[in-house]
């Protein structure tokens, strides 16, 4: 007897629809799996047929072939031992074929026949809803993933026992979610910019690389406070947007970093590898491919402290992401796309020993300090909008312990910049200013008379590249967003060539 149901597999931080055919034929007896599969697929043999037998059902004696079309993709996870399971079962007669039609299924099952979660549920809900399943079949463990989405109805059991049982009720017994309102509250941080005291210049950078999703490098003597203003750099943007959100979790789905105490991301990502990382964590990649860290901070903030520690190779691969937002990785199986649209915060001091240009105070000679700043591409350093100073407080701010403002006071101003940028680029796919492209800098960044002037001033003595210059409009066009202006005035396109002007002082 012949039968089939649909699941599907994980390929990056999508999902590929793969029907599991199970066939029960007159023959020696044996159990074979075909379809060009992982180790931990075939390995669904052995605990199908055993979760099968400790859950009561016989396994007969026959000629068993299970086949996972199409069968040119490799199939990965342990997530087909449910849909397997599922198949032998109406090959053997237990559950009737129609059960199954458009029914989308994934699960690990143990030994006694429980139902443990996988990873990859939100991208195969999604693979579900886009072939026309009718239901979805999931481990009751992976059901918090999946209760903001009310498009298809969604089943989740703890064992076969239940699923048998629920087999027998109408369309499985389950429901759609109920359309649930997104949560607008913000977040709550721990960190606030109000205990920053003075950094009066970076703290404005800062509220600048968030308000138009700038890339930002914060260089100064240590002990400064250039990490302490990069981790309250999250605290400055709004809550996630429910599309967001369900992007964002998709995709640590599929990397199967979703835990039962936070289901879905509510807060946007914030990640901050140790500089030992290697080329292939950061950018993804394996035999089978895996989101990296860029991807992870996918509309989120990826906070590299102590840049030139990193290996050299580890840094480069940032360059094509930070300018086309994704990365595609190839092997032989096939080729992977990830998003990577992510804001780069680096930190770093401008010399070992961390007190260079003081010559008072750096040890360092010439050569040490150059071969330290070496350790950056142009290139690299091209692709930072904001570079910005970060010094030594004097005694007396510290002794004054006089308060900025606070983070919620200076995510107001972001979200009314967000507010702005949203309305001016409604119908296309642009979200924030600093993803403008050439033509569209000239489109949406119109300089007044005198800017212009300055702006080609600066062009021909800091010997910017066009990269640059664009990114000096892009940046002035959110610093007259937070001065509520439309046209960029003089001093908008000042303050954003001082920002370009500041790496001159270390490399020249």
């Amino acid at each position: 007897m012949f039968s089939s149901v649909l699941s599907a597999t994980v390929a990056g931080v999508d999902c590929i629809p793969i029907t599991i055919e199970a066939d029960v034929s007159q023959g020696l007896p044996m159990f074979s799996m075909v379809g060009y599969l992982s180790a931990r697929v075939k390995e669904a043999q052995e605990r199908v047929r055993t979760a099968l037998r400790n859950t009561g059902f016989a396994f007969p004696a026959r000629r068993i072939t299970v086949n996972l079309s199409p069968a040119d993709i490799r199939k990965e996870g342990t997530g087909f031992d449910l849909p397997i399971a599922a198949a032998l079962l109406c090959a053997f007669g237990y559950l009737e074929q129609e059960k199954i039609e458009k029914v989308c299924m994934a699960g690990e099952l143990s030994l006694n026949g429980e139902v443990r979660g996988v990873k990859g549920i939100l991208p195969l809900v999604d693979t579900a809803i886009k072939e026309g399943c009718r239901l979805c079949i999931i481990p009751k463990e992976n059901l918090p993933e999946t209760q903001y989405i009310h498009e298809i109805p969604i089943l989740g059991i703890e064992n076969l026992r239940e699923f048998m049982d629920q087999a027998e009720k109408e369309n499985w017994g389950a429901v759609r979610n109920p359309k649930r309102d997104w949560p607008q509250s913000c977040i709550e941080y721990e960190e606030d910019f109000a205990d920053v005291l003075g950094q009066e210049t970076a703290r404005q950078a800062a509220v600048i690389a968030a308000a138009g999703f700038h890339n930002l490098l914060l260089i100064g003597t240590k002990g400064s406070g250039k990490t302490m203003i990069a981790n309250r750099i999250p605290t400055l943007f709004p809550v996630l947007s429910r599309e967001e959100s369900m992007e964002i979790s998709r995709i640590y789905s599929a990397a199967g970093l979703l835990t039962g105490n936070s289901p879905m991301l509510m807060r946007r990502p914030f990640r901050a590898p140790h500089h030992t990382i290697s080329p292939t964590a950061m950018a993804g990649g394996g035999s089978v491919p895996i989101p990296g860290e860029i991807t992870l901070a996918h509309r989120g903030i990826l906070f590299l402290d102590e840049l030139p520690e990193f290996r050299r190779a580890a840094l480069e691969v940032l360059r094509q992401p930070l300018e086309t937002h994704k990365i595609c990785i190839s092997r032989v199986n096939g080729t992977y796309e990830f998003p990577a649209d992510f804001l780069l915060v680096g930190a770093m001091n401008p010399c070992p020993c961390g007190y260079y240009p003081d010559r008072n105070r750096c040890s360092c000679t010439q050569y040490q300090v150059e071969q330290y700043l070496g350790k950056l591409s142009g290139p690299l350093l091209d692709r930072f909008d904001l570079c910005t100073e970060v010094t030594d407080i004097p005694g007396e701010q510290l002794r004054e312990k006089k308060q900025g403002k606070t983070s919620l006071q200076l995510r107001l101003e972001v979200c009314r910049v967000h507010e702005v940028q949203r309305q001016r680029y409604e119908g296309t796919d642009i979200r924030f200013n600093s993803a403008l492209s050439g033509k569209e800098t000239e489109q949406y960044c119109q300089v007044s008379r005198e800017g212009k002037k300055l702006l080609n001033a600066a062009y021909e003595k800091m010997n910017l590249s066009l990269r640059a210059y664009h990114k000096i409009l892009k940046t002035a066009r959110t610093i007259a967003d937070l001065d509520a202006k439309e046209i960029i005035e003089e001093e908008h396109i000042a303050e954003a060539v001082c920002y370009r002007a500041l790496d001159k002082k270390y490399w020249r």
